[in-house]
C-alpha cells in the first residue's frame, strides 16, 4: 500500500500544477478525530511538496472559535457542518473552497478486559453508571452522541451519568483509563485503540449524518499553497488513507 500511496501522491501533485520554489508553511486546524490520518497524509505531503504542514488538532468548535478570534489559520477541517457555516456566515471562508469530503460512525466503546455487554441501545441505562461523550453542547461527536441518545428516548435517563471531555480522543481515553464505563465515540477513533473494543454499533442508518467539510481560510497568506493541499485531501491517494482509518466517504461508502 504503501508504493502505491506514494505513486498517487506524486501523480496528484503533478497534476495540480509545478511544484513551487519556495515552500509554503500551511497552518491546518483539524478535528482531532482526523489525527492518525493526517499525521499520515501530511508526513507524505511534505516529502513529495517540500510544503510544511502544521497540524492543530482539537475539537471542531475550539478550533472555529479559534478561527473567529483571528488566530492564523490557512484551511479548516471540521467534523461537522455547523461549525463550518458559522465561520461561512462570517465570510471567514475563502468562496468556493468548502467541500464535503468524509463521514464517520458511532460506537459504544468500553474497556478491552470489560465484561458489560451492549446488545442495544437501552442496555446503556442498565449497565452502564459513566459515560464519556465528548462535550455535547459544543463538541461535534459529543452533539452527535447526544442527537442518537435523544432519538432513542434515552438522554433524559442518562444525562446524570455523562461525563463531558475536551474532545472525542478525550472520551476514548476516558474509557482506557477506567474512568468511565463505556463512551460514545467515532468508529475511526475506537478502531486506533487497543485499550477499549466495541460494544455496539450504530448502524450509519439509525445514527446522525456525519459530515466532515474542508474549507480554505479567508485570511490565508497562502491562498494556492492552500488550496493544492485541499485538493490533494480529496485525491484518490488521500481517500485510500482516510478509508484505512475508517473514514467513509460523504455519501458514500
Amino acid at each position: 500500500m504503501r508504493k502505491s500511496f506514494a505513486i498517487l501522491l506524486i501523480l496528484t501533485l503533478a497534476s495540480g500544477g509545478a511544484r513551487l520554489a519556495t515552500a509554503a508553511e500551511l497552518q491546518v486546524f483539524a478535528a482531532a478525530s482526523l489525527s492518525d490520518a493526517l499525521q499520515e497524509l501530511a508526513a507524505g505531503y511534505e516529502k513529495s511538496s517540500g510544503d510544511k504542514i502544521l497540524l492543530n488538532l482539537a475539537a471542531s468548535s475550539t478550533l472555529a472559535r479559534q478561527i473567529q478570534e483571528g488566530a492564523p489559520a490557512d484551511l479548516f477541517l471540521s467534523a461537522d457542518e455547523e461549525k463550518m457555516d458559522g465561520l461561512e456566515k462570517r465570510h471567514l471562508l475563502l468562496a468556493g473552497t468548502r467541500r464535503s469530503v468524509l463521514s464517520n460512525t458511532l460506537v459504544v466503546v468500553v474497556s478491552a478486559d470489560s465484561t458489560v455487554k451492549i446488545a442495544a441501545p437501552a442496555d446503556l441505562v442498565a449497565k452502564v453508571r459513566v459515560l464519556a461523550l465528548a462535550e455535547p453542547q459544543s463538541v461535534p461527536a459529543g452533539i452527535y452522541a447526544k442527537h442518537y441518545l435523544k432519538a432513542q428516548k434515552l438522554w433524559d435517563r442518562l444525562i446524570d451519568r455523562v461525563v463531558p471531555t475536551e474532545n472525542v480522543r478525550a472520551a476514548l481515553a476516558a474509557v482506557e483509563a477506567g474512568n468511565a464505563d463505556a463512551g460514545i465515540v467515532y468508529k475511526t477513533d475506537a478502531g486506533n485503540s487497543r485499550k477499549v473494543r466495541i460494544a455496539y454499533e450504530v448502524a450509519r442508518s439509525e445514527g446522525p449524518k456525519i459530515s466532515y467539510p474542508f474549507a480554505v481560510v479567508a485570511n490565508t497568506q497562502q491562498p494556492d499553497a492552500a488550496r493544492r493541499f485541499l485538493t490533494f485531501l480529496e485525491s484518490p491517494a488521500a481517500l485510500e488513507v482516510f478509508r484505512k482509518y475508517g473514514f467513509l466517504l460523504a455519501g458514500g461508502s
